[in-house]
């Protein structure tokens, strides 16, 4: 049997009562039949365009086969639909749905680019143009939902996240990090939540040296987005929450210049913060000790240092023992320094607490979406590669707005890709149409529709 054969058909025998027979001949088929909605969904948001026309060609136009707007939707796409590897490309190149995303005839249209196309054309981009592109993210996604909320939101709420990027290479300016124990970059991601909804919406994602201090950059992020933010929701109150990485007098200083913006940011204990907070220590150790229980007390004080901050600031705190089977009870003081009035309790549980849920957004741009695949030697061209992965998961987002109501509403990524995108397909084009004929036992189907129609579809 020829090796061509093989690859064709494999035979099940002795499985069920007769032979089974699975042949791969299906001609001008996709296992990515799905994959149309994230074509609907960039139509809606106008992604693609924008980061595309941030870039700029200097290749030879009597060369050019692929242009760089289709190298970009190309690599997008690939990436939502989970092929996160350039190398992909060689198995995609003739694959009828991708070439429709792209925009080319799924039957008669030329294949699309090929590895050493892409790598070349991630190394191509320059700083400038990933700052550009950076910006036109973060113009779609808020202008996103300035139609959405037509410029009525009440709060919005900025979350920035470092997190670790393992890199096991010779890639530029990878550097040990003694937090995260490992070589590594450090990029930094940045959410906005609207209101008191539950999703957090990717807005920026920027790439940083696996040894940069946790607030670098973040003025410069934040002095953007708050600018942004102003000009689509001028009556909207900006709240920003961060971690201790961001505790810097920089940040600080610089949030608190700015009007109408509140903030809580996570403060790492000291000796003088510590002993203002003793008195609750103790009541939670004689709380803790009476229940055998965990226990914790809020409180407040007012806080400076010597040189770095220009004034006291309010600082809110939780006293927490925790105890533990077979362990001894552990002091636990927590800090967040802060510009709100409420109370200690309701500060801390209601609103800081509820930056736990950036963690599942994070995951999902780890595990989903594989954002951590910077395996290019060149610092920026790993930068693209992040903002290429950011803006599949823009769509990813887009998706599952689309779905709620359903079951699917709250769906992961992951699970969003194998329940609408990864569909069987049989192409089939014709002068006047392009059909996609998908499986009539699809168990999604109507979440399928309910989806399209949302993302601009019609009935027919």
């Amino acid at each position: 049997m020829s090796e061509h054969t093989t690859t064709q058909s494999v035979l099940f025998p002795g499985i069920f009562k007769r032979p089974v027979v699975a042949k791969f001949d299906q001609p001008q088929s996709s296992s990515d039949g799905g994959a149309v909605l994230l074509k609907a969904a960039d139509r809606e948001l106008g992604l693609t365009g924008a980061l595309a026309a941030c870039l700029k060609d200097d290749r030879q136009e009597a060369k050019v086969r692929h242009e760089l707007a289709e190298l970009l939707t190309q690599r997008i796409m690939a990436i939502a639909c989970g092929y996160e590897d350039a190398n992909d490309a060689s198995r995609l190149a003739c694959d009828p749905v991708h070439k429709l995303l792209v925009g080319r005839d799924p039957v008669e249209g030329e294949d699309l680019a090929s590895q050493p196309t892409l790598s070349r054309f991630e190394n191509s981009v320059g700083r400038k143009e990933l700052f550009r592109m950076a910006e036109a993210l973060a113009d779609t996604v808020i202008e996103r939902h300035r139609k959405r909320l037509r410029g009525r939101a009440r709060l919005i709420t900025i979350d920035l996240d470092p997190t670790d990027d393992p890199t096991h290479g010779a890639q530029q300016l990878t550097f040990f990090n003694w937090h995260y124990d490992t070589y590594c970059y450090l990029p930094v991601v940045g959410f906005l939540t609207f209101n008191q909804e539950a999703e957090q919406y990717l807005v920026t994602a920027v790439l940083r040296p696996g040894n940069a201090p946790g607030s670098a950059g973040a003025v410069g992020i934040l002095r953007r987005l708050i600018e942004r933010l102003r000009q689509a929701f001028p009556d909207a109150k900006i709240r920003v929450r961060l971690d201790g990485g961001f505790a810097a007098p920089e940040v600080l200083d610089f949030l608190d210049c700015e009007p109408r913006v509140e903030y809580l940011v996570n403060f790492a204990a000291n000796a003088v913060l510590e002993r203002k907070a003793e008195s609750d220590m103790k009541r939670a150790r004689r709380k803790s000790k009476i229940s055998g229980q965990t226990e914790h007390v809020y409180g407040e004080c007012q806080y400076r240092t010597r040189k770095t901050w220009p004034w006291k600031r309010r600082v809110i705190y939780k006293a927490e023992v925790v105890r533990a089977e077979d362990k001894k009870p552990k002091d636990n003081p927590r800090f967040v320094v802060t510009t709100m009035r409420q109370s200690p309790q309701w500060l801390y549980e209601e609103v800081y607490c509820q930056r736990g849920d950036l963690e599942n957004r994070i995951k999902e741009l780890h595990y989903g979406m594989e954002i951590g695949r910077t395996s290019c030697t060149s610092f920026w061209a790993n930068q693209l590669r992040v903002l290429m992965t950011a803006a599949a998961y823009v769509w990813m987002q887009e998706l599952r707005s689309g779905l709620a109501g359903t079951a699917s509403a709250r769906a992961q990524v992951s699970t969003l890709r194998e329940r609408f995108l990864k569909l069987g397909a049989r192409v089939v084009a014709s002068v006047r149409r392009i059909v996609l004929h998908l499986p009539r036992s699809f168990p999604y189907l109507n979440s399928f529709h309910r989806l399209a129609l949302r993302l601009g579809a019609r009935s027919s």
